[in-house]
């Protein structure tokens, strides 16, 4: 089997001390490890610095905005439950979710929260979740109104790598400048480091663009077979506007910010559906087919998200950059540094 096609090719080891638990402020601090294809140059430099490095390009952005998606409560025999909400579900006679309960639950339990919140567990899903409805005061709650309550009682979902619980700041930090479309449950984190001066400075040289995918808890879902070809890729609800597919369906060269952009432009290059579910996994044997430019984070070893920064470089110049990252103490992850592929 081609060795790009292995899990454990996709495997590197990190310092624990470079997981980064908060983020850089100011955001332009940030550092930045570049790297050109054309003649395999790499250096060093910093996000406030961004503005003068790119090429003439579109840039697309992620909209989605994070809801507090984490609750905690109690079950009716008083024991204590977390609940973190994934996505709602869809095709259900009545509003439903699918969420992840740390807890043993059964079915026909009610599970209470703040402000007068319950959920009562419908089902047991295959994978663990749980599909759940939710209420309040006995009226069931739809999508709108289950976000908004959430946004007077929940916590902002960080990774589980973070290994701290959110506080007021996340609220701001883990949401970028441009969140307006609520839905994720992680941050597109690409995204983080924009402050407005920085969207300002490169409005004045280049096409902004915004499109909209509301990451799930996919995202950090493992993948468990050997041969990443088996795997079954989560799926997650974009929307691209129709100006921004014009400039897809042209030839204008695109840096996307973030996987969760790639993924979407590359669903709409490969489809030419501007909204519904993408599944899209990128990897070597699977890459590209329209974005020229890719400005990401740093991601966990054996993730889909190395296997999609893979499918740009290749997986051997990815985890020597990777190396290159680690040695020059880079910061990894939501809250770390990034890498530019030009």
């Amino acid at each position: 089997m081609d060795q790009d096609l292995f899990l454990s090719s996709y495997d590197y080891h990190l310092p624990q001390e470079l997981i980064a638990n908060y983020p850089i402020i100011p955001k332009e601090n940030a550092k930045l490890l570049v790297y050109e294809r054309k003649n395999q140059k790499i250096f060093h430099t910093t996000f406030a610095n961004l503005k003068d490095i790119l090429p003439d390009c579109a840039i697309f952005f992620n909209d989605t905005k994070v809801i507090k998606a984490r609750i905690y409560g109690k079950k009716s025999s008083g024991g204590k439950i977390e609940l973190f909400l994934h996505q709602p579900f869809l095709n259900s006679k009545k509003p439903s979710f699918i969420v992840q309960i740390k807890g043993r639950v059964k079915i026909n339990e009610i599970l209470h929260f703040e402000k007068n919140l319950t959920a009562e567990v419908i089902e047991i899903l295959e994978d663990g979740m749980r599909k759940v409805c939710f209420y309040q005061n006995d009226k069931i709650l739809n999508t709108n109104e289950l976000y908004e309550l959430l946004d007077k009682i929940g916590h902002i979902p960080l990774p589980p790598y973070i290994k701290r619980a959110d506080n007021v700041d996340d609220i701001k930090d883990y949401q970028s400048i441009f969140a307006k479309n609520l839905g994720a449950v992680a941050a597109p984190t690409a995204s983080l480091h924009f402050s407005e001066d920085m969207i300002n400075d490169l409005n004045k040289k280049h096409e902004i663009y915004h499109l909209t995918l509301h990451v799930g808890a996919g995202t950090f879902k493992n993948v468990e077979c050997e041969n990443i070809q088996e795997h079954k890729m989560h799926s997650e609800f974009f929307s691209i506007p129709k100006q921004a597919c014009k400039i897809i369906d042209s030839k204008k060269p695109i840096l996307g910010i973030g996987t969760t952009v790639t993924r979407s432009i590359e669903y709409y290059a490969r489809t030419h559906k501007e909204n519904g579910f993408c599944d899209l996994f990128l990897h070597p044997n699977n890459p590209p087919i329209r974005q020229n430019y890719l400005l990401t984070n740093f991601h966990l070893p054996k993730s889909t998200l190395i296997m999609l920064v893979s499918s740009f470089i290749g997986r051997e110049q990815c985890l020597k950059l990777y190396e290159l990252a680690i040695k020059e103490k880079y910061r990894f992850y939501s809250y770390g540094d990034a890498m530019l592929i030009l």
